[in-house]
């Protein structure tokens, strides 16, 4: 299912290209939505040390996001 950027909500499951590949991405927290863009701090499923890592994904305020099942 797509939902607009600006609608996703910590704790949503999307799939986004981060770290060079599309993978489901966990929405930590949303670090912006300044206008155009929206900024998401995201955890992806790769761990290091024992910690999940969190990386930082942006869209097109109006771009279509692609939520994970």
């Amino acid at each position: 299912m797509k939902i607009k950027a600006l609608d996703v909500k910590a704790g949503d499951r999307i799939i986004a290209y981060c770290n060079n590949k599309m993978q489901v991405c966990k929405v930590k927290s949303i670090s912006s939505t300044e206008q155009p863009n929206i900024t998401l701090s995201v955890f992806t499923s790769e761990h290091y040390r024992g910690c999940l890592v969190s990386s930082v994904v942006r869209f097109r305020s109006d771009a279509l996001v692609d939520l994970a099942s």
